[in-house]
């Protein structure tokens, strides 16, 4: 479905589960980076009544998740911590276009968020899939879901405001940059790392 170009190591999930509050914490903070970035595109592009409709039940939809894994933090004894860096999300920002059209910028914030979403979601279907506490393997199903539903939201504004052969054009781009990102990094304990 997102055509992701390099598959997560299964071992990831296996890290990721023994490395419980640091996944959690690492999750919270994702869901509070993805609710802050739904709005600043409201007002990035505030123009585009499409895009500030999506963004504004994005942004709601991603605190109510921020909020969930902060109690489920709470609930197992653990603290939030401090935000914590994300190179993977600071590398794809590196990519995204600085200047030309307003509208071709908007299409690169828009691939680089699905981007996201996507590999978010095949790692919630790893966790899904191989995490041993039930409640948590049922949540990042749930989670797994909601992600695939943003990755498609996101493409289809994409296409909406740009012609479909630029956007699937600059969206293979942006694969092929992601899996030589990755190739890059170590299996860390994150989201994304």
């Amino acid at each position: 479905m997102f055509r992701l170009q390099l598959p997560t190591d299964p071992r990831w999930a296996d890290i990721a589960s023994m490395q419980e509050q640091d996944i959690l914490t690492d999750h919270a903070w994702c869901e509070q980076k993805a609710a802050s970035t739904a709005i600043s595109m409201m007002v990035l592009y505030s123009d585009f009544p499409e895009i500030v409709t999506a963004m504004s039940a994005l942004a709601a939809e991603e605190i109510s998740h921020f909020q969930r894994v902060f109690s489920m933090i709470q609930a197992r004894g653990y603290v939030l911590g401090p935000e914590r860096k994300d190179p993977y999300v600071a590398a794809l920002l590196g990519f995204t276009q600085k200047g030309g059209e307003k509208r071709l910028r908007m299409v690169d914030h828009l691939l680089m968020a699905s981007l996201i979403e996507a590999r978010s979601c095949e790692r919630f279907r790893l966790l899904s899939e191989q995490h041993p506490d039930p409640e948590l393997a049922a949540f990042y199903r749930e989670l797994m879901e909601s992600e695939a539903v943003h990755y498609t939201t996101f493409i289809t504004l994409a296409r909406d405001v740009a012609p479909r052969t630029y956007v699937d054009q600059r969206w293979a781009e942006w694969l092929a940059f992601e899996a030589d990102l990755l190739s890059q990094f170590s299996t860390g304990i994150g989201i994304h790392q």
